[in-house]
């Protein structure tokens, strides 16, 4: 197979988002026999199943597979995309994050003119359900698995790729292993740490992770996803989720990060005095409340 691109989509319960990831592929200028997509449904209990038998019947020329992981867990579901996948290329696509045209084929030049990439991540512009909340500052975009690092190419240092938009090569896999099933998102739950898990090893071993400008997808946020009891999930499980990462690896990597979450602290309450000076209210003390919440993730969570 003339393949040099894989787009794995894990999902579990976004059916209702689907067609539209779907539809934004079709309208690739990269050729359809240049590319693959392939769906991991996790154990989805919505239409997901329906919806992408939909999609197969409809477009039967397109290159579309569709496979069910019941290892439930986002880091199962992906694994299970890298071993159905054929391609060195392999481009991991949120089911809620929707791919400008040119995208596949941007990612393709990208890599054939940088063979020193070892991975890479593209910009990720969030698109709001109704409106973006007053808190949600440019320090919590993040939140919204938002990304965007300017215009020019570069090498990621202290940041690194997000789920919605990141590629990899299969090469890169085999030196460094794929996902840690320990980690990452599992139905429900909100625990990450996964995607930082896999960099980290790459980057400890000195290979570049690029920021790919041109690669451009648009993240949906749902209304629900700001809604305060999932802020707090959320952070309550970035923190639980460090310390997992952190404490598999070594003591030491824990002390670490609790060393960086206390500095985090000092930056928090100089950003909050910001926002208040400006009248931003909201944006400051919701720095503080997320910080309250991602420490005691850190430090108290024993399970989600």
């Amino acid at each position: 197979m003339d393949i040099s691109i894989s787009v794995i989509i894990c999902t579990y319960n976004r059916g209702q988002l689907l067609n539209r990831t779907f539809e934004a592929l079709v309208r690739q200028t990269l050729p359809t026999h240049e590319f693959e997509v392939i769906l991991i449904n996790n154990n989805s209990t919505d239409q997901t199943a329906e919806i992408c038998l939909h999609f197969q019947q409809t477009h039967p020329e397109f290159p579309f597979r569709y496979f069910k992981e019941k290892q439930q867990g986002l880091s199962y579901a992906r694994n299970r995309g890298i071993e159905e996948s054929h391609s060195d290329l392999l481009v991991f696509l949120d089911d809620d994050a929707f791919a400008e045209p040119e995208y596949l084929q941007n990612i393709q030049i990208f890599f054939k003119t940088h063979p020193d990439a070892a991975a890479a991540g593209g910009r990720i512009y969030p698109e709001f359900e109704t409106q973006r909340p007053p808190w949600m500052s440019h320090f919590m975009l993040s939140l919204a698995s938002t990304l965007n690092l300017g215009e020019h190419v570069r090498v990621f240092k202290k940041k690194y790729p997000i789920g919605a938009n990141m590629i990899l090569r299969r090469s890169t896999i085999e030196k460094y292993g794929d996902f840690d099933v320990a980690l990452g998102r599992r139905g429900n739950k909100l625990e990450g740490a996964e995607e930082k898990d896999l960099f980290y090893r790459i980057r400890r071993n000195g290979e570049k992770i690029y920021y790919i400008p041109q690669a451009i997808v648009y993240h949906f946020v749902s209304d629900k996803r700001l809604e305060f009891n999932y802020f707090k999930r959320q952070a309550i499980g970035i923190g639980y989720s460090e310390k997992v990462r952190a404490k598999r690896h070594s003591s030491r990597e824990y002390l670490k990060s609790i060393t960086l979450e206390i500095g985090k602290w000092g930056a928090t309450f100089l950003l909050c005095l910001g926002y208040m000076f400006r009248l931003r209210f909201q944006a400051g003390w919701r720095l503080v409340i997320f910080r309250w919440y991602v420490s005691r993730g850190l430090f108290f969570t024993s399970k989600l």
